[in-house]
């Protein structure tokens, strides 16, 4: 069990912290809706029932959507852009491993499969991560109208205007404020991150350079 934690415990804090706080985003998120639901004399939801509330899917898809386009984002632009001394990028006119695919992988019976099986399989292998990300973002951001539009469409019955389709709701500008805003905060915080790892470290972390290099030194390594 010891040994189970130590080689997961990084994934298992994280996801233990995301429960936590979709727990917490769940709960208060059904208290904050039939308080609204009070104002307005409508119907209050049980808490099984909130599941299944715009309000609820709508506020959760709108913010996986921005986190799974800030990490697609990061992957496919650290491919090829670099930033002087930032732990963040790759060091600049230098090949990296990470840039090949070493010849005698596919005698390795370790390596995955598609490396083994070549053509097509290790092409696609090749862009795994970007494409498994950018998939996850597509089906958020569709979650996000789908999600979004009943809890729209609440609001415009209660202002008496005509309800909208998932898709006239996805081209108004309340869909794209919902998007933007949160849009914007995760390339902030990334290009922060990208800077400030520049100048400033952080013992043991591989986010970090060494405590020891120059700040014109650029990678983590």
């Amino acid at each position: 069990m010891y040994k189970f934690w130590k080689n997961n415990s990084l994934s298992i804090v994280l996801f233990g912290l995301f429960f936590l706080c979709l727990i917490g985003q769940y709960l208060t998120g059904w208290y904050v809706h039939n308080e609204e639901q009070r104002q307005h004399r409508a119907a209050e939801v049980t808490l099984a029932g909130y599941a299944g509330e715009g309000h609820f899917l709508e506020a959760l898809f709108e913010n996986w959507e921005s986190e799974f386009l800030q990490i697609s984002a990061f992957v496919v632009l650290t491919a090829f852009l670099f930033q002087k001394g930032s732990a963040e990028s790759k060091p600049i006119g230098k090949k990296e491993r990470v840039d090949e695919i070493k010849p005698d992988s596919v005698y390795d019976p370790n390596m995955p499969w598609p490396v083994r099986k070549g053509g097509l399989a290790l092409t696609l292998y090749s862009y795994s991560l970007s494409i498994a990300i950018l998939v996850l973002f597509v089906i958020s951001f569709l979650m996000h109208g789908i999600g979004g539009v009943s809890h729209y469409n609440q609001e415009q019955a209660e202002h008496g205007e005509p309800a909208a389709s998932v898709v006239e709701y996805m081209a108004t500008s309340t869909f794209w404020f919902e998007s933007f805003q949160n849009w914007q905060s995760e390339f902030l915080s990334i290009a922060v991150m990208v800077v400030l790892t520049i100048f400033l470290r952080q013992l043991g972390s591989p986010e970090s350079k060494p405590v020891d290099t120059p700040h014109s030194k650029t990678g983590a390594e």
